[in-house]
C-alpha cells in the first residue's frame, strides 16, 4: 500500500480496530512491513488522531499481554503436526 504515510496511518488504525488484529497479521493483510504498519500506528498516529491512537494502543497491549498464548497454541499445533506426520 503505497501512499502518504499520514493517510496510511489512519487506515491501518481503523483496520486493527475493527478486526482486533497484530501489527503482523496488519502487515499481511496490506502486504507491507510491520516495522512500517507500527511506525505508522504509534508514531504517526500519536501526533494525528490522539483519540484513534488511544484505541490502537488498547488493542496492540491486548495482543501483546497475549502474545505467550498464541505463541504456545502455535508450537502445541506444530509440534501435533510432526507427531501426526511420523
Amino acid at each position: 500500500m503505497k501512499g502518504l504515510p499520514e493517510e496510511r496511518a489512519i487506515v491501518f488504525a481503523h483496520y486493527i480496530i475493527e478486526h482486533n488484529t497484530t501489527v503482523r497479521a496488519t502487515a499481511k493483510e496490506f502486504h507491507i512491513s510491520k516495522s512500517t504498519v507500527h511506525k505508522d500506528v504509534t508514531e504517526r498516529l500519536k501526533k494525528l488522531n490522539p483519540t484513534i491512537f488511544a484505541q490502537v494502543k488498547e488493542v496492540l497491549e491486548r495482543n501483546k499481554s497475549e502474545r505467550h498464548i498464541r505463541g504456545g497454541i502455535a508450537t502445541r499445533e506444530k509440534y501435533a503436526r510432526l507427531k501426526a506426520r511420523g
